[in-house]
């Protein structure tokens, strides 16, 4: 039994193996992350022999390569969460933070919890590459907000009130008719200074250019608006450069985020909880994703309450001796993009009000003791994921038992 701690770092890694009784197999030594390096480090790895399994820590990105080409070497790896491996305390009550030492600590661990280890699959890769997809979708919405009020601000200078026109919804190549409208007449006077024949013809042509329905009852509406409008800043080259620079800008993102949605949901239907997830209460297109994306695959977690604490939605304990708080706030261990989807889920439950669901019934039961709003919105959204749990990971041993018949 052989357990190779590596301690990664950006460009070379750290790399120690321990068998038990505290013999030393691989003394920690220094490894590049270059295809050479890294093949001499599976060969000596390799040479320990069959039992042996490599165990290092989720360090951003900077494990990925070191795991995949160790995994082309048909090499057990192990990747887990760094917070293991700081609890553990390596069997020292020295505080010792160096490379060799950190290497030597994981392979400790791997030792100590031999039977706990996990495979790294390739299943596993294609999740962490979905919840990368998810985290960079987060962060191009939270640019697109940030754009659109920058558009709306703008917008009330020069055609006050353009986004609250039409109450067309967002189309699936991320298209707004609002914006697209404001990039043509980025200027209330662009209407006003013609006649309402003329513009109506020019709006009709530039429906059907733009692929929108035409109705003349709304050309003669947005004609009536733009004569009492004020505005304060002139219709000039300077204005329209502002303008229409910022609702291109806010469609090029738009359409980006478009892009990634389809590709995200591509992904994602490559798991085998896809169905079960998306079939699923308050779960919608981009949140069902998001979630299996966070979550992972459930049989890493040996009960409910492990998931349940992995999000950090369960009360934390604070009791010593006859003393015990009652009033224990969340732990909030988990990912707060996980915590954050979970709230979306559990909101659309609270706006639509489903009476025949389980989880809107523990929210009714709360409000009806009087708990404030964010203490039942937390305990639902721990009861969701309970739930979650116990439908996919019965979906799951179902497909193993399929696999196995």
């Amino acid at each position: 039994m052989n357990a190779v701690g590596i301690d990664i770092s950006k460009e070379f890694s750290v790399v120690a193996a321990l068998r038990p009784m505290g013999e030393v197999a691989l003394p920690p030594r220094t490894y590049q992350h270059d295809s050479q390096s890294i093949d001499v480090l599976a060969q000596e790895i390799l040479a320990l022999g069959e039992d042996t399994r490599v165990i290092m820590e989720a360090t951003g990105r900077y494990h990925e390569p070191v795991a995949q080409a160790l995994s082309q070497h048909g090499i057990y790896i192990s990747i887990l969460n760094p917070l293991l491996i700081k609890q553990s305390g390596g069997g020292s009550i020295r505080k010792v933070k160096t490379d060799k030492a950190d290497s030597l600590k994981i392979a400790k661990y791997g030792l100590d919890n031999w039977v706990d280890l996990r495979e790294h699959t390739p299943m596993e890769t294609m999740r962490q590459q979905l919840k990368l997809c998810t985290r960079q979708y987060n962060l191009y919405m939270k640019t697109i907000v940030s754009l659109q009020n920058n558009l709306i601000s703008l917008s009330d200078k020069t055609f006050p009130g353009v986004n609250e026109l039409f109450s067309s919804p967002e189309r699936k190549d991320g298209h707004v008719k609002w914006i697209d409208f404001l990039t043509t007449f980025w200027h209330c006077h662009c209407i006003a200074k013609v006649s309402e024949k003329s513009f109506s013809d020019r709006y009709q042509k530039w429906c059907k250019r733009k692929g929108y329905h035409f109705q003349p009852r709304k050309a003669a509406e947005i004609y009536a608006k733009t004569q009492r409008m004020i505005v304060t800043l002139p219709k000039n080259d300077y204005a329209k450069l502002l303008v229409v620079t910022a609702a291109k800008q806010l469609t090029t993102s738009k359409e980006t985020l478009s892009e990634m949605k389809v590709e995200m949901n591509r992904m994602a239907q490559e798991l085998p909880e896809y169905d079960t997830v998306m079939a699923m209460y308050g779960v919608g297109e981009t949140t069902g994703v998001q979630l299996m994306a966070e979550i992972g695959d459930v049989r890493r977690f040996a009960h409910r309450s492990s998931i349940v604490a992995f999000a950090g939605v369960d009360p934390s304990v604070n009791q010593s001796g006859k003393q015990t708080s009652q009033n224990g706030k969340t732990t909030k261990r988990g990912s707060p993009h996980l915590r954050k989807t979970l709230f979306q889920v559990v909101s659309t439950y609270v706006k639509k009000k489903p009476a025949d669901e389980a989880v809107y019934q523990f929210i009714d039961k709360k409000r009806a003791e009087g708990k404030p709003y964010y203490v039942y919105m937390t305990a639902a959204q721990n009861k969701f994921l309970r739930i979650y749990y116990a439908r996919v990971k019965e979906c799951m041993l179902a497909l193993e038992t399929a696999n196995e018949g």
